[in-house]
């Protein structure tokens, strides 16, 4: 290559791709080396190099003086030696001879060309995977470009992202060309380069989109505490801050619910919770059960449940359409809430593991033991991690969230009948 070419060339590609000259020059040395080697033989000892002054990549090849010759590939003998390349050689010495590259050929121009494409896109790869991976935890955008096996692949810009079915919004629909705003969940590298899984179901999705609505939380002034979604439906987020004359909640509403709303908009209408923190147990299970009013509750620390009592009319506010509030709640706290009428507790009823025998495919014995462990009753059911069910009973996390489902319903199915007709 003349010399205007090939500074040209180095130039070009490490303004277009955004890569270092040195990245370049070894890419291209390297891919000169492998071309000489290839059309000259592995054998030979070979050293190229990049002369910035020339404008030129040289490849010289050595041999060692030596008294007779054995390979002549790598060896030349003293006479020769000093007759043609330098007359004080020595026994020993390495010499180097200049080497005409136009000789290496069509064939392994090509095979250099393709190294150094190779080496340019492994680079790309390496900065893409190097920018994205310091932003694991970020809310970006990007348009919906393809569909893969129910996975949306996401146009963002110099890379792509995935949306795994497994992270999208069930009742969220996209068409090509869609915009999506996602959370940066993951960032891995494989084969095909940097893969960015993006999320819309992640809890810290949630919880970003706040810190972008309301600028106390940015500043440090609020703190997000807990989150508990169930995507699509309903979230609860509890909040708090040390400043006496902020309101935690008020600020995370905004006025007139513009703050929030901007949060609901973008997550298609789920409803969303604002509830104070505290650090009383009682009160935070009795503000993150809202808009439900507590009569009193009872706690017991050494099963980490409370046993919460309300008024019989709010009872299925209480507990949630399915269950979901008090599983929202329960998830929010960290605690086993039991939640039930005031008048039960007067009348002192107690289903004991019975109750648990009307879940579909319930054998006696593990409601028995799924009762000594504390899920007493339908509403604890309801409001329980399937993943810790799971581990209590042995029994499939399928069967377990079907139990969590259903408990809910026979919860509401038995509020609806308790209430008098209109």
């Amino acid at each position: 290559m003349v010399l205007p070419e090939l500074k040209r060339l180095i130039e070009q590609m490490g303004k277009e791709k955004g890569i270092d000259k040195e990245l370049i020059v070894e890419a291209l040395t390297s891919a000169v080396l492998s071309a000489a080697r290839k059309k000259l033989g592995q054998n030979l000892i070979l050293e190229v190099q990049y002369n910035d002054d020339v404008g030129e990549i040289e490849v010289f090849q050595f041999k060692t003086v030596v008294d007779k010759v054995i390979n002549e590939d790598t060896q030349i003998s003293i006479d020769e030696a000093r007759d043609t390349l330098d007359d004080a050689a020595e026994l020993g010495d390495s010499l180097g001879v200049k080497l005409d590259t136009s000789s290496f050929g069509r064939i392994a121009v090509q095979t250099a060309r393709q190294i150094v494409i190779q080496k340019v896109r492994d680079a790309e790869r390496d900065k893409i995977y190097d920018e994205y991976k310091d932003r694991k935890g970020e809310i970006i955008s990007g348009f919906v470009q393809r569909f893969e096996q129910g996975s949306i692949i996401v146009n963002l810009g110099r890379t792509e992202g995935i949306l795994p079915t497994s992270e999208q919004i069930s009742r969220e629909t996209y068409k090509r060309g869609d915009r999506v705003r996602a959370y940066v969940c993951d960032v891995r590298k494989t084969l095909k380069g940097p893969q960015i899984v993006l999320s819309r179901t992640h809890p810290s999705f949630l919880k970003s989109l706040f810190e972008l609505e309301v600028p106390e939380i940015s500043e440090g002034l609020i703190e997000i505490v807990g989150v508990a979604r169930e995507p699509g439906n309903r979230s609860k987020i509890s909040v708090k801050t040390r400043e006496k004359d902020i309101d935690p909640v008020g600020a995370c509403v905004g006025v007139r619910g513009s703050r929030v709303q901007s949060v609901v908009q973008e997550l298609k209408g789920e409803k969303i919770d604002i509830v104070p923190f505290v650090s009383d147990p009682v009160q935070y299970v009795c503000n993150a059960l809202s808009p439900a009013k507590v009569d009193r509750v009872l706690m017991y620390d050494e099963l980490h449940a409370m046993e919460v009592i309300v008024p019989d009319d709010q009872l299925s506010l209480a507990i949630g359409k399915n269950g979901q509030n008090v599983r929202l709640a329960a998830r929010l706290t960290g605690w086993k809430i039991d939640v039930k009428s005031k008048s039960r507790m007067e009348k002192k009823e107690e289903p004991g593991a019975k109750d648990l025998m009307r879940l579909s495919g319930m054998e006696e014995k593990t409601a028995d033991l799924l009762f000594r462990e504390g899920f007493k009753t339908l509403p604890l059911i309801a409001s329980a991690d399937p993943e810790v069910l799971t581990t209590l009973s042995g029994i499939s996390k399928e069967r377990i969230q079907q139990w969590v489902s259903e408990a809910g319903k026979l919860i509401d199915e038995d509020t609806a009948a308790k209430e008098p007709a209109s």
